[in-house]
């Protein structure tokens, strides 16, 4: 006798939330390398139950990197899931609390979804000691 394991999806309707679901797909924690990790959550405030890792995420993407990631936002809100909103997190190894790379990433992922047209939840951050978000206001006092 199988049971299927049930795809991991709970609702997502403040920050609180997304803090909680982004805790329980990255602890325990412990990174190895840098990523950026999507989850689409769609129209019925739950992810859609595959999240995409951009590995290969040391430094923060040129202009023209951020123009793509653009474009594959709008073909996946068109194409996938028309009601979904965006949910990004970086991973990193190490520690030390928010880094100006990881604001980098966190600023090229806010560009993008404004150039996307498409609606971002809070970035976060993931390391070896800590799980935090990076809100887009935080950005603009440090800018």
């Amino acid at each position: 006798m199988t049971h299927d394991k049930q795809p991991f999806r709970p609702l997502i309707r403040t920050q609180a939330d997304l803090e909680q679901a982004w805790r329980h797909l990255m602890e325990p924690l412990g990174f190895s390398r840098h990523s950026v990790w999507m989850m689409l959550v769609d129209g019925d405030d739950r992810p859609i139950p595959q999240i995409t890792e951009i590995d290969g995420a040391d430094e923060p993407p040129e202009p023209e990197e951020i123009d793509g990631l653009a474009e594959v936002l709008r073909r996946l809100r068109r194409d996938v899931a028309p009601r979904a909103r965006f949910a990004f997190l970086r991973s990193r190894p190490g520690g030390g609390g928010i880094d100006p790379d990881d604001r980098g990433w966190a600023q090229a992922l806010y560009d993008a979804a404004r150039l996307a047209r498409v609606p971002i939840e809070v970035v976060h951050l993931a390391n070896d000691r800590e799980l935090v978000p990076i809100p887009m206001d935080d950005l603009l006092e440090a800018g």
